[in-house]
Formats: structure tokens, sequence, C-alpha cells
């Protein structure tokens, strides 16, 4: 049996490095998703610089990974390292898309298909974050220009047609970018009809001032 018990060592000593490397590219995959996270957080933020400090930390992660696991891609397939690279993914877009620059792609950001997929969905939903901020400050033309980047996701995701098994789950991603663009298309629907009724009513004001020969009433000058 001394056969048995070396060729049982040697299986041991593989399953020892199989299950180190596992156990680094765990510690890798949670500090890249705190990494993308907090990317997030400060691009919404408009703390831009630090946004993409975060996102070259979150990307040094991915790349460990993908070296820690080259020998082992049954464990770099389990799914933990694609979440990952999704949110690393999605960090990124999201950066890209609410400074106006082009969208980074798979190749760039070195990470699968599929999980890039549902970070360009998910980064779609961010998007909605910063499309209600600029609602919120009146800026109604930059935000139908984001709703138009939104759109653009959505008509890209759903020709996807592809199994789930290819897909991690894109189909529900791709459903969560529907609803969100429903929602936005009548917010900013209801901010576009509340600038001009605001307008028509400044415009009415004006008239009567310019018959009555009284001043046009405008907002209250602010107290210094």
């Amino acid at each position: 049996m001394d056969g048995l018990e070396a060729l049982l060592d040697r299986v041991r000593e593989a399953m020892d490095a199989a299950n180190s490397a596992r156990e680094r590219a765990l510690t890798l995959s949670r500090e890249t998703i705190r990494f993308s996270a907090n990317s997030i957080r400060a691009t919404h933020r408009e703390e831009y610089p630090l946004a993409q400090t975060l996102l070259g930390e979150a990307r040094s992660r991915v790349e460990r990974m993908r070296e820690t696991l080259a020998d082992h891609p049954e464990i770099y397939w389990t799914g933990y390292v694609q979440d990952a690279q999704k949110e690393f993914a999605e960090a990124s877009l999201v950066l890209a898309l609410v400074q106006g620059d082009n969208p980074p792609g798979p190749d760039d950001l070195h990470v699968e298909h599929a999980a890039y997929l549902n970070g360009l969905g998910e980064a779609a939903g961010e998007l909605r974050r910063h499309f209600l901020d600029l609602l919120r400050r009146g800026n109604v033309v930059r935000a139908g220009e984001v709703l138009s980047r939104m759109d653009d996701i959505y008509d890209g995701l759903v020709t996807f047609d592809y199994p789930d098994a290819l897909t991690s789950g894109l189909r529900r991603t791709t459903d969560m970018v529907r609803g969100v663009l429903e929602r936005s298309r009548g917010d900013l629907t209801a901010a576009i009809r509340q600038e001009q009724l605001q307008e028509r009513l400044r415009r009415v004001e004006e008239q009567i001032a310019r018959v009555s020969g009284d001043p046009p009433t405008g907002p209250a000058p602010s107290k210094p």
C-alpha cells in the first residue's frame, strides 16, 4: 500500500494548493466588491478622482484573482469571482457614464462577458440615482441625456437572448432595467410638465404686469 499512500499524498498536496488559492481569491473578491461599492458612492458624490483611485484598487484585485486561479478553473468559475467582476464592471461603467465618457468594454476591464453584461445592467440602475439628483437640481436637459443612455443600455441588453447558464441571470437584470426606465420616464415627463407650467405662469404674470403697469410678481428677494 506504499504506492497508494504516495498517491494520496500527491492528491492532498494538490488539494491543499487549491484550497489556499480559493481562500486568497475569496479575500480578493470581498475587497473588490468593497472598493467597487465605495467607488460608486464617490461617483454619486462627484468625487471623481477618489472614485478613480478606488477603481484602481478594485482592478488590481480582479487581476490578482485571475492570476491566483489561473491553474484552478474549477474554482474560478464557481461564481464569486464573476460576482466581484460584475461589481467592478458596474463601478467602472457608472463613473464613465456619469462623466459622459465612452463606456469601457469587457476587454478593457479584463472581466468575463456575462459579468460585464450584468454589471452594465446594474450600472443603469445606479444611473437612476444620478438621474434623480439632476431632476432635483432642475437640470432637466442633462437628466434627459442620462435617461437616453439608460435606454441605450436596455436596448442593447435585450438583444442577448441566451440561456441563463451563459449569461448568469441576465434576463432578471434586464427586467430590472426595464422597470427603472419606466419609472424614470414618468419622472422626467412630470418634471418637464412642471417646468412648462412654470414657464406659462411666468408669461401670464408678465402679460398682467404689462397691462396693469405693475412689475411682475417674482420670487421674493433673499435676505442678505
